[in-house]
């Protein structure tokens, strides 16, 4: 763990073997978020794979067509025992 400073504005500078291992360079825009009380800074790929990721988890969780499915069968009043007959 590298320990930084930070300087007059609230700048810190990110040390260069950090920056090396995350393949940051002079001029390139991070992404900076709160995430459980800490300062994160990603890069707009990581940030979208993020994304990506979470997306995708969620999608997993559960069926977007079974919920609609089973919302629509609620609102008609047609449940579950009524098509099993």
């Amino acid at each position: 763990m590298a320990l930084v400073k930070m300087g007059k504005q609230g700048r810190i500078v990110i040390p260069s073997e950090i920056r090396s291992r995350l393949d940051f360079d002079e001029g390139d825009e991070l992404r900076a978020r709160v995430e459980d009380g800490r300062l994160v800074l990603e890069s707009p790929s990581a940030a979208l794979a993020t994304v990506r990721k979470k997306l995708s988890e969620g999608a997993k969780a559960r069926s977007l067509t079974d919920e609609l499915i089973e919302r629509r069968r609620a609102e008609s009043g047609l449940g579950q025992a009524h098509l099993e007959r």
